[in-house]
């Protein structure tokens, strides 16, 4: 990349009709019909990062600045094709998609035209995300707590991925700490600074037992299984008022085990997901029985999760983990059956919890 730094003024003119010398002679401002608009100049081109970001109000020439970087990707959709299958394959599809915070999986099947606006613009930053690409009006059309988990899952994903050179541009400053970008450019200031890998904000969450009918605004973005046994213990996580996640437990009742609970249901909203919050409150939830005198088991085929328990001290494995459970009975005829023999020859996770108390007694 050249150090060429200078961005040239844009000069436009329009017709004086009788509707602009009025507005502008009612608002005392000469106008001569051309229009001079000269951007913040950037003092170099930086070099030799991951992600830079030209932030401003609209108006302040964040375009214009942005392409002295290059030109943003023109992304071609087939309608007669589902929106995963636009990738290289199936693990390309997932890490992307869910890099943009783009995580409901029946979504993931659908074609790009019938897909809100917010879930467009996250497809389409999936596609861009790669070496040296421009990304304009980041972070414009979705909630601002989605814009947050967006730029921390995007930043994530270049690291991971050792991406080099994206530059965004976006009018919002409250992903910056989030986005934690290599370099900053804010053209109302005309200054760049770097900024460096800052840690992302606490996220504080506030969990409340609920009964089952909350599972209602949950139930179609479970992983598995959109339906709920109306005996379990129910808890909805909500971040600043909003509702983001669903947890819930059931008795385990075992003859081999005493006083024992697992869980049954752990959902975070899409637009919520790739923070991490899932494990945290599934932590959560478990810890609420443990200091209640209880065993707390779970199984998951969610390798994410699977794979945060195998690390984590709050969890220990069972025999059963990491195995197909082909010891399921299909002559039995319980309520979960269905369930169950849907797990019957997928490796799952399985685990105990053992607690925030007693893994600081043993630490």
């Amino acid at each position: 990349m050249t150090n060429d730094r200078s961005i040239e003024s844009a000069t436009v003119s329009v017709e004086v009709d009788q509707i602009v010398a009025e507005l502008s002679a009612n608002f005392d401002y000469e106008f001569n019909g051309i229009s001079v608009f000269t951007p913040p100049q950037l003092p170099y081109l930086p070099t030799g990062y991951g992600i830079g970001l030209i932030v401003g109000p609209s108006g302040t020439g964040k375009s214009t600045i942005l392409r002295k970087f290059g030109y943003e990707q023109k992304i071609e959709w087939n309608p007669s094709m589902a929106v995963c299958s636009h990738f290289n394959n199936a693990i390309d599809a997932r890490e992307r998609l869910s890099a943009v915070g783009f995580n409901s999986i029946p979504a993931w099947m659908r074609p790009y035209h019938v897909l809100s606006t917010g879930e467009k613009f996250r497809a389409d930053l999936a596609r861009r995300l790669q070496n040296g690409a421009v990304i304009d009006e980041f972070t414009s059309v979705v909630d601002r707590n989605v814009a947050k988990s967006c730029a921390n899952s995007v930043r994530r994903y270049v690291d991971q991925q050792n991406i080099s050179g994206m530059v965004f541009a976006s009018c919002h400053y409250d992903i910056i700490e989030w986005l934690r970008p290599d370099w900053l450019f804010d053209t109302s200031s005309g200054k760049l600074t770097a900024w460096g890998s800052e840690r992302r904000p606490e996220i504080v969450l506030e969990m409340l037992p609920c009964s089952t009918e909350t599972w209602a605004m949950f139930r179609h973005h479970h992983y598995l299984d959109g339906n709920i046994n109306r005996s379990s213990r129910c808890w909805i996580s909500t971040w600043d008022g909003t509702p983001i996640g669903f947890s819930s437990a059931l008795s385990f009742p075992n003859g081999n085990i005493k006083n024992a609970w697992r869980e049954h249901r752990t959902v975070v909203l899409p637009d919520y997901q790739g923070l991490g919050l899932g494990v945290r409150i599934s932590d959560a939830t478990a810890e609420v029985f443990v200091r209640q005198g209880y065993r707390y088991f779970s199984k998951t085929a969610h390798p994410r999760m699977g794979e945060y328990r195998n690390r984590s001290p709050l969890w220990t494995s069972t025999s059963k983990n990491n195995r197909a459970r082909t010891d399921y009975n299909m002559s039995r005829a319980t309520k979960e059956d269905g369930h169950k023999m849907k797990h019957a020859n997928r490796v799952c996770y399985s685990h105990e919890y053992r607690g925030r108390q007693i893994n600081a007694e043993h630490a």
